[in-house]
């Protein structure tokens, strides 16, 4: 334990004497609002094939299949909370020090938490758009209609998601990467770091000088190159690193 007492020692000292303080997070920080993972143990990717359910040809072939798991998934994300680990990061910006949000995630809880500057690497399940015209809607609750159309068009909707095989938004992907490269200090939270090119935006900053804090409570793809390594939980360093900050989460 005075090893890991020590690392949130460590982390605290580092967040606070940051200049340019960035978070990069993954599906870990929001597992505690039961936001189920997808590739820790029990994660979605350990029942569901990816090719059967979220990529554009499973889109093509079986679009009905492709939209029920999908409002299933709404479903939990609609009904899901920000933890404390989204309301730290959110607590963290209000007061200046950190600069930027970079998230895996798709459910919008670190906006829910208060968070303004976001970037969303793979999308919003809490937005559709159109495949033929790019019609975009922000959602309140997941679609009634098994197949839904667009408005505009009469084309079908899908989640504005980024599918595997899709590129990411080459305007999110290059801010993210802008912000590696300016922050000093990244805090890693909640992600296996295996997804790429999203996972080389730590390495990136890694390797531009910043200092990494990484927060996961299994081993992941910054083990071993991380500055600080917490081997714990989200809310659980949440909770403990804003007592040591000083913070309310």
């Amino acid at each position: 334990m005075g090893g890991l007492e020590e690392g949130l020692r460590r982390a605290a000292r580092l967040i606070e004497e940051s200049s340019y303080l960035v978070a990069f997070t993954g599906a870990g920080i929001s597992a505690e609002s039961g936001i189920p993972t997808f590739r820790g143990a029990g994660g979605l990717w350990k029942k569901y094939r990816p090719e059967d359910l979220a990529t554009p040809e499973a889109f093509a072939r079986n679009p009905r299949l492709v939209w029920s798991w999908y409002k299933w998934r709404m479903n939990i994300v609609f009904s899901a909370k920000p933890n404390p680990a989204h309301r730290l990061l959110a607590v963290l910006e209000e007061r200046g020090v950190l600069k930027a949000v970079i998230t895996q995630n798709v459910d919008n809880l670190h906006r829910a938490a208060g968070s303004k500057r976001v970037i969303e690497l793979h999308g919003s399940i809490r937005r559709v758009r159109c495949i033929a015209c790019g019609f975009k809607e922000e959602l309140r609750e997941p679609p009634s209609e098994d197949l839904p159309k667009c408005p505009s068009c009469g084309s079908l909707l899908r989640p504005d998601v980024v599918w595997f095989g899709e590129p990411l938004p080459g305007e999110a992907l290059e801010e993210a990467f802008r912000e590696a490269s300016r922050c000093d200090v990244m805090l890693v939270v909640g992600t296996s770091g295996v997804v790429e090119p999203a996972a080389s935006i730590p390495v990136y900053a890694k390797a531009g000088g910043a200092a990494l804090i990484n927060v996961n409570p299994e081993p992941n793809a910054y083990t071993g190159i991380a500055d600080v390594e917490l081997r714990m939980k989200a809310v659980e360093f949440a909770l403990k690193i804003s007592r040591l900050l000083g913070i309310e989460v």
